[in-house]
């Protein structure tokens, strides 16, 4: 496995990290033996970041599903291996009747930071994100929660979600933030021209990358969907899949995917992509903008 720094923080994680969504939201999702089987496999295979969030459920009868899934997961393993991950979670979203829907008061991301420590098994979450911005709560106040929060340490480090530039520049006036997590793929290159990519790099951000295969629908197209991808993939003998895991990688070494998984097959491929060199004609189209 190869690290890569967490932004301003003294954190090293993996190059890749494991998304834990799919594991939870769907109601043909994995069964808790095998999800934590996929777990404890992306964590054998060198993975030490594991994304979250206590919104992965498929309604709001089970919020913090994904959380508990985890929190069993990382209770089997000994203590010294639990020591070298990092749990990423999330608050800020809410799942009433399975729909997705925004709560950013801090009464509420009071709330469920707490139980997120509870569903975790934790004493402190290593990094807490605002999921997305309530529109109807100021953004000074929602941070201001999560200071607090990491002020009485149950927070370690701050990262916001689903963020632009100008909400950046605006939530680190209230509080510092080592982490941006937005989405960023083949299919969805809008980091590259709103400017949240470069403000990650040039503020010694991490850039935590969701949906990097195009998504839980669009992973299994990817290729079709991407010719010239595809032609990459095959000079190389590997999936498209890690192809396009490794251009990611590729574009900063602030960028941390997190492909999501529930097959130990697709989180060993996912890993693999650590070790791809792509020619550097073959990065050159695949940086231009419709390639």
């Amino acid at each position: 496995m190869k690290y890569r720094r967490l932004g301003k923080s003294n954190l090293e994680v993996s190059a890749i990290g494991l998304g834990c969504m799919p594991l939870s939201i769907s109601p043909q999702r994995p069964t808790e033996e095998h999800a934590i089987r996929v777990i404890h496999a992306a964590i054998d295979l060198g993975i030490t970041l594991i994304d979250t969030a206590d919104a992965y459920c498929i309604d709001d009868t089970e919020p913090g599903h994904n959380e508990r899934l985890i929190g069993k997961a990382l209770a089997q393993l000994p203590p010294a291996r639990r020591e070298k991950l990092v749990v990423a979670t999330k608050g800020g979203l809410v799942r009433p009747g399975g729909r997705w829907e925004r709560d950013g008061r801090p009464e509420h991301l009071r709330k469920v930071c707490e139980q997120s420590l509870l569903n975790l098994g934790v004493d402190r979450i290593t990094l807490y994100q605002y999921h997305r911005i309530d529109p109807n709560v100021s953004l000074e106040a929602s941070m201001g929660e999560l200071k607090r929060l990491q002020e009485e340490g149950k927070i370690q480090y701050i990262g916001v979600s689903n963020f632009s530039v100008m909400e950046m520049e605006t939530a680190a006036q209230t509080a510092a933030f080592v982490s941006l997590q937005n989405e960023y793929s083949r299919q969805h290159r809008a980091p590259e021209t709103d400017g949240t990519l470069r403000y990650t790099r040039d503020n010694d951000l991490a850039f935590l990358a969701w949906s990097p295969l195009n998504g839980i629908g669009g992973a299994k197209n990817l290729g079709r969907r991407h010719p010239f991808l595809e032609s990459v993939a095959e000079a190389h003998g590997v999936s498209p899949h890690r192809a396009a895991l490794a251009w990611l990688m590729g574009r900063g070494p602030q960028v941390i995917p997190i492909p999501g998984a529930t097959r130990i097959e697709s989180v060993r491929d996912n890993v693999e992509a650590v070790n791809l060199v792509l020619r550097s004609e073959e990065l050159e189209e695949l940086n231009r903008p419709k390639s």
